[in-house]
């Protein structure tokens, strides 16, 4: 059931700049309500007339299928936007193209098909670039595909609005800025050309006494003068000046089962269910804590499959789905700085490891910390056991914990969280809130260890009550 949405303090004015400012900048860190702003003043600008033609979202896959759709669901003032994700086959893009919606949303890799598809008859009259920072790439000439795709219907006459959306608009310096701000001005602010900007801004460390094949590095003064340029059509939110220091900012990153993995989690869950009924109140009873063990890992996208046939017996992973490696990957890409991020079974550490590569430091290892604390790596992955009593630093590192898979031991939980958490960014002199994320699949056991952490309730107990609210089983106690 649809509640209402209510802005939080900052809310209101983030709305009324993007309803002002046709063509703008919204920085704000995940968690800040940047979807639900956007929302808010797409609605009212339809109400106004001010948009009189639908828009389109684009995003990674997750947040294109996903988030957006789940937002405006989620609250009743925002429900009749009707939202339709260009995703998926060329028959489901199809479809969605022809669905009667006011937001339309597509992921990244659908630009060059829907500016294909519709060619001179562009219907959107505003743009919405969710993860910007996609768009860095952008060049008059040569560039990123994708990017240069979207920048031959950017500036049609049709389009009068386009957003930009990021968290981190330059996580790998200041040469990422000039691709995403040319949708917003055509190199009004930064130079009509990505040679202009450089020439302007930056020059070459000489390397082994050669100028010319040096890195190109920043002047002094050019942090200062390209975002005094962009204050006019930019509004960036600080965490710290909204939330208080002293409480963690926790948010919810909720993601969606593939049907093919969600069957698979029905039939575990119901082995589960039948486990637990037969088992009586012991919850470590084998077959059912194996099987929690099992609903648990299926949540975070591979399952660790013992084959007894074979002789000896053997282990593997059988790989599911990456719906949270892509929510993570998002979170990295729209976060500032280096993350610490808790798995909780070896198969996600090998996974994150092959996804992320070198930008991954394994914290149990002492190469691994030492990257990590020397900045060298933009991910710290650790199991919460490894990072408990006598690590410390971190919060030097990082104000940020992604929370990958989750485990029903709260102490461990806590111990990782204080290892960057608001005490110590205090006694290092951080004036910064701490932002966790928790990775959390929808209508699964995770969202079972997450109650059991709040209210502490036993674990049976909840794990029962959760499986007959999914089979819709009537619980007094629930009740």
């Amino acid at each position: 059931m649809s509640k209402l949405w209510v802005p939080r303090e900052y809310q209101p004015a983030c709305v009324d700049f993007l309803i002002r400012n046709p063509r703008c900048n919204l920085w704000a860190p995940p968690g800040m309500g940047k979807t639900t702003t956007v929302l808010n003043a797409v609605d009212i600008m339809y109400l106004t007339s001010e948009l009189q033609r639908p828009i389109l979202v684009l995003g990674p896959l997750r947040v294109a299928r996903d988030v957006w759709s789940d937002e405006a669901r989620k609250w009743s003032n925002l429900s009749h936007l009707i939202t339709s994700p260009i995703v998926g086959t060329e028959k489901e893009r199809l479809a969605a193209v022809r669905k009667d919606a006011s937001v339309y949303t597509a992921n990244y890799e659908q630009i060059p098909w829907l500016v294909a598809y519709y060619k001179e008859k562009w219907p959107f009259q505003m743009i919405v670039a969710d993860e910007s920072t996609k768009l860095k790439s952008f060049r008059i000439k040569q560039g990123g595909r994708r990017a240069g795709m979207l920048g031959k219907v950017a500036w049609l006459p049709s389009v009068d609005r386009f957003v930009n959306l990021t968290g981190t608009p330059s996580p790998n310096g200041l040469m990422d800025l000039w691709g995403q701000q040319w949708f917003i001005d055509q190199g009004k602010r930064l130079g009509v050309t990505f040679a202009a900007f450089i020439e302007r801004w930056f020059y070459r460390e000489a390397q082994n006494g050669q100028a010319h094949f040096g890195r190109l590095k920043a002047f002094k003064h050019s942090n200062d003068e390209i975002i005094g340029r962009l204050q006019d059509v930019t509004m960036s939110l600080d965490p710290a000046d909204w939330f208080e220091l002293e409480q963690p900012q926790t948010t919810t990153v909720k993601i969606h089962l593939p049907p093919k993995a969600r069957a698979i989690y029905k039939d575990l869950e119901s082995q589960m269910f039948h486990e637990l009924e037969g088992e009586g109140p012991d919850i470590e009873a084998f077959n059912a804590a194996a099987l929690t063990m099992k609903c648990l890992q299926l949540a975070n996208g591979a399952v660790i499959v013992r084959d007894d046939t074979a002789q000896p017996p053997v282990k593997y992973v059988q790989h599911i789905h990456d719906e949270k490696i892509e929510a993570l990957e998002s979170i990295v890409n729209e976060t500032a700085g280096p993350v610490l991020v808790a798995y909780n079974f070896v198969s996600d550490k090998d996974r994150i490891l092959k996804h992320f590569g070198d930008e991954v430091a394994v914290l149990s290892e002492k190469s691994g910390m030492k990257r990590f604390k020397a900045g060298q790596a933009r991910i710290g992955l650790a199991h919460p056991k490894s990072v408990g009593h006598g690590v410390d630093g971190l919060q030097d590192v990082t104000n940020v914990l992604i929370r990958f898979g989750h485990d029903w031991n709260l102490e461990e939980r806590m111990q990782m969280l204080e290892r960057i958490g608001p005490t110590r960014q205090a006694q290092s002199g951080h004036k910064r809130p701490v932002l966790v994320y928790d990775l959390i699949a929808e209508d699964t056991v995770d969202e079972t260890v997450l109650e059991r952490h709040k209210t502490k309730r036993d674990i049976q107990d909840l794990l029962m009550q959760s499986m007959k609210a999914s089979r819709g089983i009537f619980d007094r106690r629930a009740a």
